[in-house]
């Protein structure tokens, strides 16, 4: 049975090597602003106990941003269970939009959260170019081997 938790104490150390394992370090660069992932909130999903998924996310205004989702077992339901509960405390919050920015050779992602409702909202040219300054352990080459430019944002109404 999937469960969601609060990120909290008990799961800091696991979430911290989940993110520097995912995400190359603890920091993220999103629409040119630098943020230290260890300080946000997030959900983990757990499943007989084992922690399999994370979600983090940050609230600005009447905009929250999803900053990472990651899953370690897809097809569970585990990546739009942890979306889901991030959608309730953006609409507790009072927050109108939820946004997520990827990058463009990310097209497993874009696909996974079309199909969730997410729409393209903005296109980034040379985001990710410019974020490296930010960040330059930000890989040249991505998925599928394709450079990693831009920033693609996406976007859902609360």
């Amino acid at each position: 049975m999937l469960d969601i938790q609060p990120l909290n104490d008990d799961h800091h150390i696991w979430a911290r090597q989940l993110i520097e394992d995912q995400w190359g370090s603890t920091r993220m660069v999103s629409r040119g602003r630098l943020h230290d992932m260890t300080t946000l909130p997030g959900f983990v999903a757990l499943i007989d106990d084992q922690r399999l998924g994370l979600v983090t996310y940050r609230l600005d205004g009447d905009e929250c941003e999803i900053m990472s989702l990651d899953s370690r077992a897809e097809g569970q339901g585990i990546g739009s269970a942890l979306l889901k509960a991030v959608q309730q405390v953006a609409r507790a919050a009072g927050c109108r939009r939820l946004v997520l920015i990827t990058t463009n050779d990310n097209t497993h992602a874009l696909r996974f959260y079309q199909r969730r409702g997410w729409r393209l909202a903005a296109l980034h040219v040379g985001a990710v170019d410019d974020g490296r300054r930010l960040k330059p352990e930000i890989p040249l080459i991505g998925h599928d081997d394709i450079p990693i430019h831009d920033e693609i944002e996406l976007e859902m109404q609360v």
